[in-house]
């Protein structure tokens, strides 16, 4: 991932706190996210990535690894700090970046050091944004909502058995269990973040905790989300924001653990409004783009003969290539389709050349690819696009023959003067198109 910001380090008293700062917006933002946190990592998912960023676009962006997790400096699983001692990391990394005063976006197990900081530092907060967090996350003694002890104990004992496996990160964001690469990243970047027993220890720390008292001495802005089905619930979100002054509740949708996964625009265009007033204008719902689709040749066959599992691995290197490929060309994947994969790109000449680079990469995988490219007007519907330029691209990539990259008429003209070159294929009817279509092959 290009553009990641540097990684550096602020001496605190009892350690050193990498921290890392992205843009130059007119106020700084600084994100936490607990025991699950590594700087490095976090910009290795697109997703992770373009969250982060986007909350960069308006901000100057502030992220650190508490002590104990990713990049900082260790913590004795005996001798936790407090979770005043963890708070104080704010104010040694604010330091570090010379931030006199700072909007603090903290989510999950970093909340109460958010809350916290707020409560005790409110000349250096701007503002406060919370989200999938408590003030308590156990039940009992008067309060009403949160975990039964029982579910407490049980999510430690899965985090020590399960912590950095696909399968406990399918079960805390649940919207990514079928994204086979989330996955993967997700169970790594756990493995980076803390070992189990680290984690563990520091849950049962956040769990033992109540920090009810800290609300009401919140005096600064202050936006709560928390998702419907999510272990810390909508209903722990409402009771922080029913006890501090003006704060502002949304119940989001979903049972994920992360904000950069389902409804993230959302989340981001809330944010951003609650933090600067502003709603981000829309971006517009059509745009010019040049699709490409590929697919392997004979899949099934060779995954019989392979079998599920080394399918599976040569699948993965596949994807692995189309999407490095791709972004190399500066295009952008839309999905994979099991055995291919849909991107678009903003310049026709680069379609080709990206789709030339993966019909080569994949003959290299001992595989082949034939690919379809069409350019017109796409709708964009969140992550993924529509319209009929999108089926037309479709269905000139169902024509071309084994090893052969086909394009519409629309893309040779658009890419005259270009030392590329084309052979004619002649006229095609494609499936539920009207008219015929002219279709030609690239050379090389």
């Amino acid at each position: 991932m290009s553009n990641v910001p540097e990684t550096r380090y602020a001496k605190g008293t009892d350690g050193l706190v990498a921290y890392q700062v992205l843009g130059d917006g007119p106020m700084d933002l600084l994100y936490l996210s607990g025991a699950s946190s590594q700087v490095d990592l976090r910009w290795d998912l697109p997703a992770s990535a373009q969250f982060l960023k986007r909350l960069a676009s308006f901000s100057r962006l502030i992220l650190f690894d508490r002590r104990g997790t990713g990049a900082s400096d260790r913590v004795a699983l005996d001798a936790l700090p407090t979770w005043e001692e963890w708070a104080d990391d704010i104010t040694v990394v604010l330091d570090a970046v010379v931030s006199d005063r700072a909007a603090i976006f903290a989510v999950l197990d970093a909340g109460p050091m958010g809350m916290l900081f707020a409560a005790t530092n409110p000349d250096r907060t701007r503002a406060l944004v919370l989200g999938n967090t408590a003030a308590k996350y156990v039940a009992g003694d008067g309060y009403l909502h949160g975990l039964a002890r029982e579910e407490a104990d049980a999510i430690v004992q899965a985090m020590e058995a399960g912590w950095g496996t696909e399968e406990f990160a399918a079960a805390v964001s649940p919207s990514t269990a079928d994204d086979q690469r989330c996955l993967a990243w997700s169970a790594k970047y756990m493995r980076a973040s803390a070992t189990p027993r680290a984690v563990a220890a520091q849950y049962r720390s956040i769990f033992q905790a109540d920090f009810r008292e800290t609300l009401p001495l919140i005096r600064v802005p202050t936006l709560v989300l928390n998702r419907r089905s999510f272990a810390a619930s909508a209903d722990d979100g409402r009771f922080l924001a029913d006890h501090i002054a003006g704060a502002t509740f949304v119940e989001l949708s979903g049972a994920d653990s992360v904000f950069f996964s389902e409804d993230a625009d959302l989340i981001l265009d809330i944010v951003e409004e609650f933090l600067t007033g502003v709603r981000p204008s829309p971006e517009p719902d059509r745009v010019l783009a040049t699709v490409l689709f590929t697919d392997l040749i004979d899949s099934t066959r060779r995954a019989a003969e392979l079998g599920d599992r080394e399918w599976r691995k040569l699948l993965d290197r596949h994807d692995e290539l189309a999407r490095s490929e791709i972004e190399r060309h500066r295009g952008r994947v839309i999905k994979t389709t099991g055995d291919g994969t849909m991107a678009t790109f903003d310049a026709p000449g680069r379609a080709i050349r990206c789709a030339l680079a993966l019909r080569t990469g994949i003959l290299a995988l001992g595989l082949e690819v034939r690919a379809g490219l069409h350019t017109g007007e796409v709708e964009l519907r969140g992550d993924d696009i529509g319209g009929i330029s999108v089926h037309t691209a479709a269905r000139v990539g169902a024509i071309a023959g084994p090893g052969e990259v086909l394009v519409s008429r629309t893309v040779v003209d658009l890419v005259a003067g270009s030392p590329l070159v084309f052979s004619e294929r002649g006229e095609h009817e494609l499936k539920g198109m009207p008219g015929t279509w002219r279709l030609f092959a690239v050379d090389t």
